[in-house]
């Protein structure tokens, strides 16, 4: 019993070590870092659910930077 809790914290700890945090910030055109919910820096502005390893899109037909708010 102890063990599998052991075990089952150890897990936890290696996942969520690999998530890029929450505030990460990402340009039109780059490699997604982290699955969850992204907001435009700057305005106008939106969010858009994007997964990892998509390319970061245009917002209103330019360049932006997107900002990590949450994840999935």
């Amino acid at each position: 019993m102890v063990d599998d809790l052991k075990q089952m914290k150890e897990r936890k700890m290696l996942k969520t070590a690999k998530r890029a945090p929450v505030g990460t910030i990402a340009k039109t055109g780059e490699v997604c870092p982290e699955s969850g919910v992204w907001k435009v820096v700057g305005t106008p502005t939106t969010t858009a659910p994007i997964a990892k390893g998509n390319r970061m899109p245009p917002y209103a037909g330019k360049a932006v930077a997107w900002k990590l708010i949450q994840h999935a």
